[in-house]
């Protein structure tokens, strides 16, 4: 007898107001609390911009970029998911306007509407549809984040798709939670009930009404306001959540749950559940806000005056603190200024350094003088993509005697181009020999997502993996020039990681000092607040050594 295949539920996060309200926090607190009741949930993020993915667009735009282990280029609300629940992400869990279109412009080039006029209803909805219903595999319940704010033209195609879904599906398979804005007003010395109230009409002319209001506010909404939100916007009064200002995002979920969110949805859509296990939750918060140590990292970056571009940086150092129990402090420095004003004068105090990825010429000779500063200075030095590129050019320079050593990414003419464009590699996800030059497109065209790396014994990374091998995600074009491998391990160099065949190096390390690391790949990407990642581990304590001593 054939099995019966699982109902899958399916709830829709949208937002109103404003932006940057904290849909994709919200979207991975269901999922935890879901998650802590024993359902299996997966995630969707439908993103309105007509780019295909956010791999081409600057971080000021956008924000970081998040990559998944099977190379996709997604929006960073991916890694809330992944930090948050068991989930592991991929391609089909990040879908934009631009790649529904792609879609359905590659089925209309093919014949696939048979003739038909391809019209965006309902051909760009059908679509949309298509992307939500196919990640149902055996999932209890699909939780779908629609990127924008409610009254976006461009967000109109995916809310039809989710309004169509509940008629489709049937309303005890579909619930809309909607996220908005209850602020404060100073002056008046009152909590304002209406820019809500205007959010959910929007909504409702669009022919979804909420069955959940999740209010963003400072402080916790009393009662009768709560009361009045929910008879003027047609829910029911514990259905309307508040989801104050908290001191770290690893409270979200812990509040809501303290406010209903998970019983309501359990109610609603009729979900078997078991008894709730938040003990894992409330003793990383613990930890997080009564740390016993604190440390203070220097984080030398280009795109600082938008944090958000380093968001799974920022978590990752407050994983390995987590780990260290230690509070890390982030000192942030724009490279930029270190060229003008030098490595001394603004690193000067730091317990560890630690310099990310990033495109393009600006701000680098800042890096590399941040390089030299740590290094004979014996200051923990973690090094991550650009990082790691930067410290072999400062190596090549400094210790190889490698007159204008640098990456061809920054000077085409160098004489020693110690990293470079390599013209081709083999992928060892995909099994094909990967090809590529300067005339190819920007956009997919880097090695991407997750590697085997195969690890030196006796080396920090070993030390710190406790493995001889490892799979980790990246996102980059440049690679490390063999032809300078010789040279530069007689100037101290240590080769701690190479891929599975010794053609790409991983990791680099540094004789002679403390605690000197740099990767090719991004490690922030694989850590959660439950699963530190070992190299922020073992660099956060490198540099509460260094603190001590």
């Amino acid at each position: 007898m054939e099995k019966k295949k699982k109902e899958t539920k399916y709830i829709f996060v949208t937002g109103g107001v404003v932006s940057s309200l904290g849909k994709g926090l919200a979207a991975a607190s269901i999922g935890a609390l879901l998650e802590a009741r024993g359902l299996k949930v997966t995630f969707l993020k439908l993103d309105p911009y007509i780019n295909v993915d956010p791999g081409t667009m600057s971080p000021f735009q956008h924000g970081e970029v998040y990559v998944t282990d099977d190379g996709a280029e997604t929006d960073l609300d991916l890694g809330h998911y992944e930090r948050y629940t068991n989930v592991i992400t991929g391609q089909r869990n990040n879908f934009t306007s631009g790649r529904i279109y792609n879609n359905v412009i590659t089925k209309e080039r093919r014949g696939d509407y048979l003739g038909g006029t391809v019209q965006v209803v309902p051909h760009i909805p059908d679509e949309i549809k298509r992307a939500i219903t196919d990640l149902a595999d055996d999932e209890d319940v699909v939780i779908v984040e629609i990127g924008g704010t409610i009254g976006d033209i461009e967000s109109l195609p995916f809310l039809e798709a989710i309004r169509q879904l509940r008629y489709s599906l049937g309303k005890q398979c579909v619930l809309y939670v909607h996220l908005t804005l209850v602020p404060y007003i100073k002056a008046a010395d009152e909590l304002k009930t209406k820019p809500t109230q205007h959010s959910v009409k929007e909504l409702l002319s669009i022919g979804i009404q909420p069955n959940i209001l999740v209010c963003r506010s400072d402080r916790l909404i009393p009662k009768d306001m709560k009361r009045k939100i929910a008879l003027f916007c047609n829910v029911d009064e514990n259905a309307v959540i508040t989801a104050r200002d908290v001191e770290t995002i690893y409270e979200v979920p812990i509040h809501l749950h303290e406010e209903g969110i998970d019983d309501r949805i359990v109610e609603l859509l009729d979900l078997k559940v078991s008894n709730h296990d938040l003990k894992t939750w409330k003793a990383i918060i613990e930890r997080i806000k009564h740390p016993a140590k604190n440390v203070t990292i220097a984080l030398v970056g280009k795109y600082i005056d938008l944090k958000e571009a380093y968001k799974s940086l920022c978590e990752a150092l407050t994983h390995g603190g987590v780990a260290n129990d230690a509070r890390v402090n982030i000192h942030w420095v724009d490279s930029e200024e270190i060229e003008s004003r030098g490595a001394a004068e603004m690193l000067k105090g730091m317990d560890g350094i630690l310099v990310p990825g990033g495109f393009g010429v600006r701000g680098v000779e800042g890096k590399i003088a941040t390089v030299k500063y740590a290094r004979e200075n014996k200051i923990p030095y973690f090094g991550i993509c650009l990082g790691m590129q930067c410290a072999v050019i400062e190596v090549a320079r400094d210790l190889a005697r490698l007159q204008n050593a640098n990456s061809s990414e920054f000077d085409l003419k160098t004489p020693h181009p110690v990293i470079y464009l390599i013209e081709q590699w083999y992928d060892y996800r995909n099994k094909t020999i990967q090809k590529r030059d300067l005339s190819s497109d920007k956009g997919g065209s880097m090695r991407l997502g997750a590697y085997p790396c195969k690890l030196e014994k006796g080396t920090l990374a070993h030390q710190a993996y406790g493995k001889d091998e490892i799979s980790e995600r990246h996102r980059h074009r440049y690679e490390f020039n063999n032809k300078y491998l010789e040279s530069l391990k007689a100037a101290g160099l240590v080769i701690s990681g190479v891929s599975p065949d010794g053609a790409l190096v991983e990791i680099i390390e540094l004789k002679g000092h403390p605690w000197f690391l740099g990767c090719q790949f991004h490690p922030e990407f694989k850590s959660t607040p439950r699963r530190p990642h070992p190299l922020f581990t073992a660099f956060i304590g490198a540099a509460l050594k260094k603190k001590s001593s």
